[in-house]
Order: structure tokens, then sequence, then C-alpha cells
């Protein structure tokens, strides 16, 4: 009986790591060796806990954003910046009428809103036009957005003078300071200070609660279930008298939405509005953190959103730190890129052997 048990047991656990793979296990182990090691080359773990959570606050809602798309069966959205683009137009927009403090984040969450969805709706158009290859056209589309609004920031007829080039008085400026107008506005939100170096960023967590749970409530409705079911098996959908091409727009829809919210939670949290080439490549931290918490390329769940996110935001922040002070050298942006581009090869090829 006893050998019969451990070999049920020996099954669990190689069943256990063949779903969720070995390079989340590694990352995972390697996270926590971190953490054992910081306080062992003089880091302050307080710190490095705090600066976690600061970065799980400002990014989650982005990675998030990657939800509805996934389930929709659209892939990963590697468009991202589509409603990156989106909220940047309502924080500038916010920024040229005056508005500050909490009236000046949600006016330009608000503002970002028509942008988003009318954004989203294009591009699902357009995803839909290309089934099968979502992700590589989707890849181009971000791309193009970003280098077409480039040109649009600098013809744009802002004229707030903290926001334009100050020799000439038009075109606005690589990066904005958000300072008086909504700088940290979530993170000091009932912010919770315990001894001298950690702070728990009460506000910008509570929101990614709040927009995780308006995720949770929309993915379990009517609309939620028939999306999931396009994501599962459209045949099956359309069979049931679901429109495929509708639930993938509307899943596409929300992805660009949370984008905009994220990217303005962003914002808050590093203080300066970034334009240009900036959000290019923002999308692939977002698609290796939730690949990284165990979502597949057409099943992601909240639970994957959190792990992912905490993981990813940990590798950034504790490796400079204490690899650093190991080896004398600067690894963390090496790390960080192979980490990102190894999770998405790691995630695209496991797709094309399951299909295959």
């Amino acid at each position: 009986m006893s050998n019969i048990a451990v070999k049920i047991d020996k099954n669990k656990i190689e069943e256990f790591i063949s779903d969720f793979g070995w390079p989340r296990l590694i990352i995972f182990f390697f996270v926590v060796a971190l953490f054992i090691a910081a306080p062992f080359v003089g880091i302050n773990p307080d710190s490095s806990i705090k600066d976690v959570l600061v970065r799980f606050g400002q990014n989650g809602v982005m990675v998030l954003a990657m939800v509805p798309m996934m389930q929709s069966g659209s892939g990963l959205n590697f468009g991202l910046p589509v409603g990156i683009v989106a909220g940047l137009l309502g924080s500038t927009l916010a920024m040229q009428f005056q508005l500050t403090g909490p009236a000046g984040f949600f006016g330009a969450l608000l503002l970002s809103m028509p942008f988003a969805i009318l954004f989203g709706y294009l591009y699902g158009l357009l995803l839909n036009k290309v089934k099968g290859e979502e992700m590589t056209i989707a890849m181009y589309v971000g791309f193009s957005i970003v280098t077409f609004m480039s040109i649009m920031w600098l013809i744009l007829p802002f004229s707030n003078p903290t926001m334009v080039w100050g020799y000439t008085g038009k075109g606005l400026r690589t990066t904005i300071t958000l300072d008086g107008y909504w700088s940290r506005i979530l993170n000091n939100f009932l912010v919770v200070k315990i001894g001298p170096f950690f702070e728990f960023p009460t506000g910008a967590i509570l929101f990614f609660v709040v927009m995780a749970f308006i995720m949770w409530l929309f993915m379990r409705s009517r609309t939620g279930t028939a999306l999931t079911a396009v994501g599962s098996n459209p045949g099956f959908a359309r069979a049931g008298g679901v429109s495929v091409n509708r639930c993938r727009i509307i899943g596409v829809m929300m992805s660009s939405i949370y984008g905009a919210i994220g990217i303005l939670t962003y914002q808050q949290g590093f203080g300066f509005i970034q334009l240009y080439n900036s959000p290019l490549y923002m999308a692939f931290p977002a698609v290796a953190a939730i690949l990284l918490g165990g979502a597949s390329v057409n099943k992601a769940s909240i639970l994957n959103v959190v792990v992912g996110t905490f993981l990813f935001q940990s590798i950034l922040t504790m490796t400079p730190s204490v690899i650093n002070s190991v080896l004398r050298t600067d690894m963390s942006e090496v790390i960080r890129i192979l980490i990102s581009n190894g999770m998405i090869i790691y995630a695209l090829t496991r797709k094309s052997k399951v299909t295959k």
C-alpha cells in the first residue's frame, strides 16, 4: 500500500510540474533565493518588499488587461499600446484642462475611455480579419499606433506650459512631470508606514483589487461566459448561437480599456507621463508577467495575474540589489529581457506543441 501511495504522490508531483512548467518553478525558487540572500548582502528586506508592492500596484492593471483578450481566443495582446495610447491621450487632455489631485486622475480616466473604446473596436475589427495570426498582427498594430502618435504629439494643439517644449511653445515633451497634478495620488492614499523603511501603498493595491473584482464580475456575466466559450471552442459557441466575432471584439475592447487604465495607474506611481517611443515595448513585460503566473496562450485568470505580477516585479526589484552586490555589476536589464522573452517563447512553443 505504501508503494502505491508513493507512486500516486510521485505521479501527482510530475503532473503538477508538467502543468506548471519548469521555467516557472525555477523563477519561483530564484525569487525565494533572492529574498533569503538579501539580508546577507546588506539589503533591508523591508525596503525591498515595499518596492515590490509599489511596483505591483503600478503594473497590475496592465497585466490584468491581458485576461479578456486571451479568454476570447485572440491570443496574447501584443497590441497593448493601443490601450496605452488612449490612456496617454486622456492624461494629456486632463493636464491641458488643468485638472489636479483626484479630479485629475479620475478625469484622465474618464477622458481616456472614449479613445479606448473606439481604438479597441477598430483593433478588434482588424483582428477578426486575420484569425490565426492575431499575435503577429497585434504586435505591428502596437508599433504602428505608437509611431503614428509620435507625429501627433508634435502637432496636436496642446498649450499647457508644463507639457510643451519651452523653446517653441509647441509639441509635447518626451517626459512630462505629474508634480502638482496627480503624482502618487493612489500610492499615498491611506498609506501605512511601519518603521523607517516599510510603506504599504494601500490606495494602489485597493485600486487593483477593485479593477480585478470588476474583471471577475465581467468574466462571470453572460457576456463574459460567452467570451470564454468562444476562446475555448469557437465552433461549439457558434452552434449555441453566440456571435464569435462580436465576442472577440468585446474582449479586445475590454483589454484596451484596461490598458488605458493601467497606464494611468503606472503614471501616478512613476510620477511622469512618457510619450513618443516609450510605450513601444510595454506589452512585453505584461505578457511575460501573466505567462509567469501560469496562464496559457488562450486561458488566463486573475490568479495568474496576481502571481505573475508579484513574481515578475520581485525579480525586477530584487535582482539589481542582490545580484549587483554579489557580482559588482548591473545585470538587472539582462535578466529582465531574458525572463520576458524566455517566458513568451516558452508559452508559444507549448501552444504549438499542443495544437500540432
